[in-house]
């Protein structure tokens, strides 16, 4: 799994961000664990559709294109939901409420700035 810095207008949003890099880490995503600080979130690259059977939290779903710009936002998203969107070619998880939080919006563009 890679990391980075989440970057929205130019500026550092304060987001660590878990980049999936392989199958098996785009498979597991979030299942088993217990919650995401409000300052973490998960992209599964390659990934347009997600599902939340299993979770044990509610999470908010950002929908990204291939310029890393978000075409949907799904928010406070709860358990055994499935969710797609055919512009997406990456998918954003993240706490629930933390997109109101952030002030992100459908439009924005996304820079993952690596951190390791």
């Amino acid at each position: 799994m890679k990391f980075a810095r989440l970057k929205v207008r130019g500026q550092d949003a304060g987001i660590e961000v878990s980049i999936t890099q392989t199958m098996r880490e785009r498979m597991r995503g979030l299942l088993g664990r217990d919650s995401l600080s409000s300052g973490e979130a998960m992209l599964l690259e390659r990934c347009g559709s997600v599902h939340t059977f299993g979770m044990r939290f509610d999470i908010d779903v950002l929908f990204l294109d291939g310029h890393q710009r978000v075409v949907a936002i799904h928010h406070e998203v709860k358990k055994r939901r499935l969710l797609f969107n055919m512009r997406a070619t990456q998918t954003l998880e993240m706490p629930a409420g933390a997109t109101r939080k952030h002030g992100l919006a459908v439009g924005d563009s996304f820079v993952f700035e690596a951190t390791s």
